[in-house]
């Protein structure tokens, strides 16, 4: 079965306080978001990327694809005003059975292991609709109300923070965003589209290293 990969990319990333979007920002001569496509690129498993960029960011794009010689991108897609409705314009250019991973932009420690494991568990398991990287909460979380007092505390070991890549069987993620659509839902990541809608996902457990890059901390860490 083909394996894809959506890469969005048409974040402002303002709050980075940068004089240009963050996933433009470069590291050692090298763009942030082409630091993760090379190791998707690198795959024998994935056949093809997608990526949702800003309108006016397309030629930009296109000119480092060519730099860095990323091969394997099929499209380009206009983005969204929202994460959300990016994925879902490069996904409605997809339109045979695939398996289909969501992967950050600006999470660039992605590991070969996390395409590869997570296609092939996929694969193997015909019950599972998707699998999403990710690592055990460390800290102790609290459940608070509107006025900040304590509601609950989960239990620690049932609590793990979401990560990409998320990777899903391509006829439920589309129906879980076309439901979403339908029903103006703005979900937190794609497995909470596919969880809506009755969808089994599970957990690949990650390391701590794969951060999304959202703050100049995270920005030195990477560096």
């Amino acid at each position: 079965m083909k394996y894809y990969f959506i890469v969005p990319i048409a974040g402002l990333g303002k709050r980075m306080g940068l004089n240009i979007p963050k996933q433009y920002y470069r590291i050692k001569e090298k763009p942030i978001f082409i630091s993760t496509l090379e190791v998707i690129e690198k795959s024998k498993l994935v056949d093809g990327i997608y990526i949702s960029v800003n309108k006016k960011d397309i030629k930009l794009v296109e000119a480092y694809l060519r730099e860095f010689k990323i091969t394997k991108v099929k499209k380009i897609v206009e983005g969204g005003s929202e994460r959300q409705y990016s994925i879902k314009n490069a996904l409605d250019h997809i339109e045979e059975d695939a398996i289909i991973a969501v992967q950050d932009g600006v999470r660039p420690n992605i590991r070969e292991e996390y395409i590869e494991n997570t296609y092939e568990i996929l694969m193997a398991e015909e019950n599972l609709d998707g699998l999403v990287v990710g690592v055990p909460v460390k800290d102790t979380v609290k459940v608070i109300d509107k006025y900040g007092f304590i509601v609950s505390t989960p239990e620690r070991k049932t609590l793990f923070s979401a990560h990409t890549p998320q990777v899903f069987r391509s006829a439920i993620l589309k129906e879980a965003y076309e439901k979403a659509e339908k029903d103006s839902f703005l979900g937190t990541d794609d497995s909470s589209l596919v969880e809506r809608i009755g969808g089994r996902v599970q957990v690949y457990e990650g390391h701590a290293d794969n951060v999304k890059i959202t703050t100049k901390e995270d920005l030195r860490y990477f560096e």
